[in-house]
């Protein structure tokens, strides 16, 4: 199992900003194409008030700030140069939907897709969405969220791919805000199955690619969650990629670069299952040998190393 794909984190509201510039990035593309990372995955346009390119919607609707750099036209053009797919990440408003007004973040967003596809759609590196709206359980009107926001998607860019990447409710299900590390109890095997087949049964023609987070769940659960949720995905006609976290939930401080071991023990579990690649959150912050974090460069020689052996 391979990382083929890693997300990208510019909004940075809880890990830090790098304050890179196109010099950086342009170099970042250069060593993830050297590890076989074809495909990046913007993952978010928005939260909040911040942005990573200039939208009059959301500057007007929402009054964001307007960003100092057009970082999508930038990473659009950047994936064009180093051959990579580019997924576009939406709007997340840490608002309407969290608050149960999933509603307002359906239709929010919506305008946005349009715009995002009348500005940037003619470009080639341009091959997908992400539905940037993280879940781990059935709750509030999610399916019908998710379903609109991939349908249109879908419509707007002629059935361009969808990609979605929940979260197990695992005992590691922490907010990056406290100081644990795990909880009691997290969720059954049985209950997850039974909230994301129903999930995937009002998503399966609107969501292309499921790739669930690997880091909310013990190590030793993870042959099981994979196994299921690869089972489901066949199931409902969705492809099953994996989420290999690159950073470590088990660690007081959030967050910071993984143990290689436990990197190697997630890929190992998702090839057992069957998954048809794996992709990172994220590979900048947490496997770059430019990242701030000087443990990243080391995680990115034992990964090259890794690699080394299927040659």
């Amino acid at each position: 199992m391979k990382i083929k794909g890693t997300f990208l984190d510019e909004i940075s509201h809880d890990i830090p900003h790098q304050n890179w510039g196109r010099k950086e990035w342009d170099l970042d593309f250069a060593y993830m194409k050297q590890v076989g990372i074809n495909a990046v995955i913007l993952i978010r346009s928005g939260y909040r008030k911040w942005l990573t390119y200039p939208s009059k919607i959301l500057m007007e609707q929402e009054r964001a700030y307007q960003p100092s750099v057009d970082l999508v036209q930038m990473f659009l053009e950047l994936s064009d140069k180093h051959g990579m797919d580019f997924y576009f990440g939406l709007y997340d408003s840490g608002r309407y939907w969290v608050n149960g007004d999933f509603q307002s973040e359906l239709d929010l967003n919506k305008a946005l897709i349009e715009e995002v596809w009348a500005k940037y759609g003619h470009m080639p590196a341009f091959k997908g969405w992400y539905i940037s709206q993280e879940c781990s359980r059935k709750t509030g009107s999610i399916i019908k969220m998710y379903s609109g926001l991939g349908e249109h998607c879908k419509a707007v860019s002629g059935q361009l791919t969808t990609l979605i990447s929940p979260y197990i409710d695992g005992i590691k299900n922490i907010s990056q805000y406290q100081a644990e590390t795990s909880r009691g109890e997290g969720v059954s095997l049985k209950r997850h199955e039974e909230d994301w087949s129903e999930i995937f049964d009002g998503i399966k023609d609107s969501v292309d690619i499921v790739a669930f987070q690997d880091g909310h769940i013990e190590f030793d659960e993870l042959d099981d969650f994979l196994q299921v949720n690869k089972q489901m995905a066949d199931k409902y006609g969705i492809r099953s990629w994996t989420n290999s976290e690159t950073f470590d939930r088990d660690m007081p401080i959030k967050f910071l670069p993984i143990k290689w071991e436990k990197l190697l023990m997630k890929l190992q579990a998702a090839e057992r299952a069957g998954m048809e690649q794996a992709i990172t959150f994220e590979f900048s912050h947490f496997m770059s040998p430019q990242s701030a974090y000087l443990q990243a460069g080391h995680l990115y020689n034992r990964y090259q190393e890794y690699l080394a052996q299927f040659k």
